[in-house]
C-alpha cells in the first residue's frame, strides 16, 4: 500500500481530514526547524490529556500506556508546519488557562471529573470552527490520541483484537455485542 492510500484509509478512520497530512504526502523533503518545542512538563500535561480522552478501563490500558504525550510531541515537532505547530502549543497553554480560570486549579492538579467536563467543552468548541478555517487545537489533540493510542502496543494488542498473522480472509464473521475491533 502506498503512503497516499495509507494516508486516506487513517482519515477515514478518524472520519475527517488529518492535520499534518502534507508533511507526510510531500515525501518528508520539510526541513524540521524546531526540535526544543515542547518541554518535559509539556509531555507529561499531553499524557494527561491524552489519559482522558482514552482513559485506563478493567478491558484496556489508557493512552498513558502508550505513552501519547511522547507520541504528539513527535509528531507536532516532526510533520506539523510552524502555523499548526504554533496552534497546538498554544492550546496547551489555553487548556491551563482554562482549568486555573474554571477550577482555580492547574489541569494536573483536576479531579478526573473537571478534567473531563473541560475537555468536553473544548470538544464542543472544535466542533463549531467553519470548514477551511485553521484547525482547532483540541481537534489535534484528539487526532493525534486516538491515532497515537491505536497504533501502539497496547491499542492495538489489548484495545483492539490482535492477530499478528492473519489466516485466511472470512468475509462474514459474526459480531457478538462487545467484541472489540480488529487491529
Amino acid at each position: 500500500m502506498d503512503r497516499r492510500k495509507a494516508l486516506l484509509l487513517t482519515t477515514s478512520i478518524l472520519g475527517s481530514t488529518m492535520i499534518g497530512a502534507d508533511f507526510f504526502l510531500s515525501g518528508c523533503t520539510r526541513k524540521i526547524t524546531n526540535k526544543a518545542l515542547f518541554s518535559d512538563a509539556d509531555m507529561l500535561f499531553l499524557d494527561e490529556v491524552g489519559e482522558t480522552i482514552l482513559p485506563e478501563t478493567d478491558r484496556s490500558p489508557g493512552a498513558k500506556a502508550a505513552k501519547i504525550g511522547a507520541f504528539m510531541v513527535t509528531i507536532v515537532t516532526d510533520c506539523y508546519d510552524q502555523k499548526e505547530q504554533t496552534i497546538f502549543k498554544e492550546g496547551i497553554d489555553t487548556i491551563g488557562k482554562m482549568a486555573h480560570t474554571a477550577y482555580s486549579k492547574s489541569f494536573l492538579k483536576l479531579d478526573p471529573d473537571h478534567r473531563q467536563d473541560l475537555l468536553v467543552r473544548l470538544d464542543n468548541q472544535a466542533r463549531t470552527i467553519p470548514e477551511g478555517e485553521p484547525p482547532h487545537y483540541f481537534t489535534m489533540l484528539k487526532q493525534l490520541t486516538i491515532w497515537g493510542y491505536f497504533t501502539s502496543e497496547p491499542g492495538a494488542t489489548k484495545a483492539l483484537r490482535y492477530l499478528p498473522i492473519p489466516g485466511s480472509f472470512k468475509g462474514c464473521v459474526p459480531y457478538n455485542k462487545g467484541d472489540k475491533a480488529w487491529a
